[in-house]
């Protein structure tokens, strides 16, 4: 998992520089500098969301099927859960609309 993370660390901060330097090229065009940050921040927003919802997903629907192999009368429940992980990819969805919609 570390050097996941490690690369998930670089590509961020690869892509923060980036940007640092495309605004220092565009010194006229300030007026698009907002709404590309806006659109950079919405993908960031959502894409962000779905990648933690589908790591959850990963542990709880493996939990789950180990539950409902031993017990089906869990499965309901196990439902509930996934439906909670679920949500953080929702909550991402609806904050990308708020932050396109400003």
């Amino acid at each position: 998992m570390k050097p996941f993370a490690l690369l998930l660390l670089t590509a961020i901060v690869s892509l923060s520089a980036a940007t640092g330097f495309a605004f220092a090229e565009e010194a006229a065009a300030t007026s698009s500098d907002s709404g590309s940050l806006k659109i950079l921040g919405a993908g960031l927003a959502f894409g962000l969301a779905a990648f933690g919802a589908g790591i959850g997903l990963g542990y709880v629907g493996s939990a789950g099927l180990a539950v409902i192999s031993e017990n089906p009368a869990l499965q309901s429940k196990v439902f509930i859960f996934v439906g909670m992980v679920e949500s953080i990819a929702i909550y991402g969805i609806v904050m990308m609309f708020i932050i396109l919609g400003q």
